[in-house]
Formats: structure tokens, C-alpha cells, sequence
């Protein structure tokens, strides 16, 4: 009898302690966050990455990040498959800001808020989105490119009309520009904001529109696309301002390049501050449905004194 009862408490002191173990692991299950960029390999998106990585592990989330590089099929299967691993969260910067609205019916009926960086969802809802204020941004292009023409002059937007950021952009610009009489905007072709593209554009334009004075390029790789292909020609009259001021855009304007001055994002705060809007969300806090990070200028003489 003493052995029986000694094997029965064992059994149940045993089998309290796995009835302890099981919810202790559950608690210890940290939230899963999907994210799926734009593109991996524009230096803009590999610091706003940085910057996702490094809050994230601050505020104890875990990431899968993918990107669709451009393809709206690729980004409505990853989002797809974020539903299916049953993320806590999903963080989007779309290549389409219209067609991703059809893709979000997936994680609004899965209850999983969807939360967007840089880029605008136009239809669909999102919690919240943290971006570059762009209108902003495009205004201090034009004012930078008025200044750079002496106020008057013919000029060229290399667009990408289909991604709500550069739809702000080209606003902000065109808003700006009606304060400057003396400059007419020829043209807003699209370049979808990749180099080779722009390059064929401005090449294009070069023909089209040879009293050209100005380019605004809506990204660093619409900007040095039209200056690499301003320098072939040695086209030294034209003078192209663009967006993002990666790198290898900073090296170009201090070099003395037809691309002569860039509107500055910082991609790493804004990775930082959607992370942190996506913590404190599923803590539950009522968070901002719009958060705009600032945007400054650089050209040749800000260079000159960092």
C-alpha cells in the first residue's frame, strides 16, 4: 500500500509539473511580424530594414522580412502566406498603393492588422502608416530646382505615378512650381523608378525637348540614371536634382555630376518608429494612422561640411 500511494504522488506531483511547463512555454512565445518590402537591394530599403532589425530586438518582436521586388503578384502571395503563419502583425511597403487593397481582405478576415512604411496603401485598411513627409519633400525639390535655374527655365519629372510616396512627391512639386512662373514643367514620363529605365526616358526627352534646363528624378535611381546619360551627352546646362541622397547619390553631387542636389530621407528611423507603432498597438495603446518623418536637402556645400 505505502509503495502504491508513494507511485501515485509522483504521478501527480509529475503530472502537475507538466501542466506547469505547457503555459509557461506559450507565455514565452514572442509576437512573429511579416514583413514585405518594396525591394531589398535600393540602399534606402536596406537601412529602413536596419532599422526594422534593431527595433524589433529592442521591443522583443520577432521578423520574417521578404520583398516583392516590384512584382504585385510576389507581394500578395507573401502577404498570403503571412495570414497562413498566423503572424501577429503585418508591415507593407507596396509596389502597387491601389492593387494591394485587394490583398488585405486576407488578414482583416484573419484579424491581423496591417500596419504600411514608406509607401501608401490607397485602398485597404491599415492602423497606421510611418512614412517621409514626401508633399514636403517634393516642395523642397522644386524650391532647390528653382533656385538652381535662377528661377526660370523649362523642367522634366522622371515619375513613377503608380506608388502612392512618389504621387506625393510629384504634388508637392507641382505645388511649389506654381510659385515660380517662370518655369514650366515639359513632362512627367515615367521611369519606374529604376535606372535604365530613366536613362531611356531622358534620352527620349533629350530629343523631345532640347531647351531642357532642369530633371527632378523621384528617386536616386531615376536622378542618376538622367545625370549618367546628361554626362554622355555632356549636357553641362541641365542640372537634375532627385530623391532619397543614398550614397553613391552624395558621391555623384560632390563630384561635380549634373545631379547637383538631393531631398534626404532617413530610412532608419523610419524603419524604427513603424516597429515601434506595431509594439505598442499590440499592447494595446492607440497609436497615430499617420506618422510623417522629416526630409532635408543636401547639395555639394552641405556635403562639404559634414
Amino acid at each position: 500500500m505505502q509503495i502504491g500511494v508513494l507511485v501515485a504522488i509522483c504521478c501527480a506531483v509529475g503530472a502537475a509539473g507538466c501542466r506547469r511547463a505547457t503555459p509557461e512555454a506559450g507565455a514565452a512565445k514572442r509576437p512573429l511580424v511579416g514583413v514585405s518590402l518594396l525591394t531589398q537591394t535600393h540602399a534606402f530599403y536596406k537601412e529602413l530594414e536596419d532599422g526594422l532589425r534593431e527595433e524589433a530586438a529592442a521591443r522583443h518582436l520577432d521578423l520574417v522580412v521578404v520583398a516583392c521586388e516590384m512584382d504585385p503578384a510576389k507581394q500578395a502571395a507573401q502577404i498570403e502566406d503571412f495570414v497562413a503563419q498566423r503572424v501577429s502583425a503585418i508591415l507593407v511597403a507596396p509596389c502597387d498603393s491601389n492593387a494591394i487593397g485587394a490583398d488585405l481582405a486576407g488578414p482583416e478576415r484573419a484579424h491581423i492588422p496591417v500596419f504600411s512604411a514608406d509607401i501608401a496603401v490607397r485602398t485597404g485598411h491599415v492602423v497606421s502608416h510611418v512614412a517621409s513627409d514626401n508633399v514636403q519633400g517634393g516642395r523642397l525639390a522644386a524650391q532647390t530646382l528653382a533656385r538652381l535655374l535662377g528661377d526660370r527655365g523649362r523642367v522634366l519629372v522622371i515619375d513613377q505615378p503608380e506608388v502612392a510616396s512618389v504621387q506625393d512627391r510629384v504634388r508637392g512639386f507641382v505645388e511649389e512650381m506654381r510659385n515660380h512662373p517662370q518655369i514650366t514643367i515639359v513632362g512627367r514620363p515615367s521611369g519606374s523608378g529604376q535606372r535604365a529605365k530613366a536613362m531611356a526616358v531622358m534620352e527620349d526627352m533629350l530629343q523631345a525637348h532640347r531647351d531642357l534646363n532642369g530633371v527632378f528624378g523621384i528617386n536616386d535611381d531615376s536622378a542618376l540614371g538622367a545625370a549618367a546619360v546628361l554626362e554622355s551627352a555632356g549636357r553641362k546646362d541641365i542640372v537634375v536634382v532627385g530623391y532619397d541622397a543614398t550614397p553613391e547619390a552624395q558621391a555623384a553631387i560632390a563630384r561635380g555630376s549634373p545631379l547637383k542636389a538631393d531631398v534626404v530621407q532617413y530610412p532608419r528611423k523610419i524603419g524604427k518608429t513603424a516597429i515601434d507603432i506595431i509594439a505598442r498597438y499590440l499592447n494595446g495603446e492607440k497609436v497615430e494612422p499617420l506618422v510623417a518623418v522629416g526630409v532635408g536637402v543636401v547639395d555639394a556645400a552641405a556635403l562639404g561640411r559634414q
